[in-house]
Order: C-alpha cells, then structure tokens, then sequence
C-alpha cells in the first residue's frame, strides 16, 4: 500500500529537494518496490491505486547526440520519431542506460527528470495536460511525486509534445 506524506523539508532526493526549493506544491508517494515486477511504472501506479494514464515515466533517449528526456504515461510507449520532431532533431534511439544513470545521477526505473545531475532537455507529453496532477519517479524505485503538468514542465523547461504512444 502506497504512503502518503507532504513534502515541506528539503530531505530526501535530489527531486523532492527541488520541489522544496521552487516551493511547489507536491505529495510523495512512497511504497515496497518489488524487483520481480515486470514493469516499474505499472508497479507505481498499482501501488498507488492510481489510473497508470496519470503515472508517467521517465525515458533517456539520444536525439542526434544529445540525451533528451521524455517523460511519457506508463500506460504507453514512447515514440521516438515524434521526440525527435518535438526538438527539432531528426533521429532518436534509447541511450544507453549506463549512460542515462550517470548522467541523470539515477538508477534505472528511478530516473527523475526532476534534479538531475546534469541538466537534460525535457519533453513532457502533452496528455499530461488533461490531469491536475500527475505521478513521477522521485528519485529512486519505490518513491513517486504528484505535482501539477504545469508546474513540471515549468521547473524542467519542458516542451509540450505528443511523443506518447498507446
């Protein structure tokens, strides 16, 4: 069962501690990761007891040579044509996922595209505008945050882009 708990000290990840500094208004959501779970996201939302459309996920692709972010709903898939068009580039592939945890200074399936180590452009898609609020990783496995899109896409530069699929 998920843990509710409102965030207004600035311990914990590097994601809530960003929250706490732009003063956002956000819940973190905390529950028992299972590591046989076929599917981090769906796990959350499970967890959660939320819809996995409002549970969205955190993607490192490489657009043309630069790591993108693309935070997409868990309940799809990310398409990599369209992130590459919602940045002006032409081609996009997976990074590699080494990569993403070094650079983002997460671990794989707690990817933040809050407080990364290094700043990556971001690309959040645009369903999460038909929701007050939405899940994402926290910071680690087992840790989600529920903030506003808008307040998201602000505090991470986001463009708004239909780069989910299904």
């Amino acid at each position: 069962m998920a843990k509710k708990q409102r965030k207004q000290q600035s311990a914990g990840t590097p994601a809530t501690v960003a929250l706490t500094s732009a003063g956002v208004d956000f819940t973190v959501h905390a529950y028992d990761h299972d590591p046989a779970h076929p599917s981090y996201g769906e796990e959350a939302a499970e967890a959660m007891g939320v819809s996995p459309d409002r549970v969205f996920k955190t993607l490192v692709a490489d657009v043309d040579g630069a790591l993108t972010v693309a935070v997409v709903p868990v309940s799809g898939s990310l398409d990599l044509k369209a992130l590459a068009a919602a940045v002006g580039g032409k081609r996009a592939a997976m990074a590699d996922p080494a990569l993403a945890e070094r650079t983002t200074g997460y671990v794989r399936g707690g990817i933040s595209p809050l407080g990364q180590r290094k700043r990556l452009r971001t690309v959040l898609d645009d369903s999460a505008e038909a929701h007050t609020t939405i899940c994402v990783s926290a910071g680690r496995r087992g840790l989600e945050v529920e903030l506003a899109p808008a307040d998201l896409a602000k505090l991470t530069d986001a463009v708004l882009a239909p780069v989910g699929r299904g």
